[in-house]
């Protein structure tokens, strides 16, 4: 049985949709060959930092199932993570979970299972979010669909030629490739480990999508609150529209729910649901939209 190959990097990201609202983790693992490994989940009712740290869980119990012992860096756009799991968290065991007022530390099962997992092997980096690094973006895309509903295709390059020495506590995803022999007793092996974080899940009663379920639909409950969320977003869009707001590229694409890039590379006017968004003008580095109910315009039109 071959080895796995040496992980370089490991990069985490966590979203959510309202915070509090429906959320998403999304984990990328690069390897020393040039291959990859990705992982994610959702859950039903969570909040951002929560989701951060699932995501970084997830991927520090892939990194102890490898049995790697070379150090690795593990990336994150939260500052929040770092400091929490490298400067506070020492404290706050000493102090019981406590904060300096005197309060509970918020997410405190999460928190002790990072440290546990933690060591001197994983050096912990901040990297800029939305900034154009591959992984950072992958992994945000990954959090994302998962927290708007949809399972994203994740990439399983890895694992056709070997497995990791799984810990009987731990449930590893190592999905086969798709042309791997289904066949073979040791992928019939492989394909009945379910997906990484299954611990996660009892910590807030998440609900975490297996890599091979893809096709699979979300329960009623998580749909749901996302159609909530959507008739929220569609409100504020048509308050923007009806008070004539002028809103800046990121603001758009926080409403969208899309990447900053994906606004601005849409051209100066185009159609989004019921609305017509329009470039108005730049202000110092800032582009200004404005939007307009497309189907009120066309029956404005018609009558004409």
């Amino acid at each position: 049985m071959s080895s796995i190959p040496e992980i370089k990097s490991i990069y985490t990201d966590g979203a959510c949709t309202g915070n509090p609202g429906p959320g998403g983790w999304g984990v990328v693992v690069y390897f020393s060959d040039g291959s990859s490994h990705e992982i994610g989940g959702a859950s039903s009712q969570t909040t951002n930092n929560k989701m951060e740290m699932q995501a970084a869980i997830a991927a520090l119990e892939f990194l102890k199932a490898s049995e790697q012992t070379e150090p690795i860096t593990l990336y994150t756009d939260s500052e929040y993570l770092i400091n929490c799991v490298t400067k506070w968290v020492k404290g706050w065991k000493k102090k019981g979970w406590r904060k300096a007022d005197g309060k509970p530390v918020q997410n405190q099962d999460l928190l002790e299972t990072l440290d546990e997992l933690n060591s001197q092997q994983v050096k912990w980096e901040h990297v800029r979010g939305h900034a154009g690094n591959v992984g950072n973006e992958r992994c945000d895309m990954i959090a994302r669909s998962f927290a708007n509903g949809r399972t994203p295709s994740l990439k399983q390059e890895v694992f056709s030629n070997f497995q990791l020495s799984l810990p009987k506590e731990k449930e590893i995803n190592v999905s086969k490739v798709s042309d791997f022999d289904t066949n073979s007793t040791v992928n019939k092996k492989t394909s009945e480990i379910s997906t990484l974080a299954t611990d996660i899940n009892n910590m807030e009663q998440s609900y975490t999508v297996p890599v091979t379920a893809a096709t699979e639909e979300l329960p009623r409950e998580i749909r749901m609150v996302q159609l909530r969320n959507l008739i929220e977003t569609l409100k504020i869009a048509d308050e923007i529209a009806k008070k004539g707001y002028l809103i800046t590229s990121s603001e758009l694409a926080d409403l969208m729910d899309v990447h900053a890039s994906a606004v601005t590379s849409r051209g100066d006017e185009w159609r989004w649901r019921n609305w017509i968004v329009s470039r108005v003008r730049r202000e110092g580095n800032q582009i200004l939209w404005e939007l307009e109910r497309g189907d009120r315009l066309e029956a404005e039109n018609g009558e004409e």
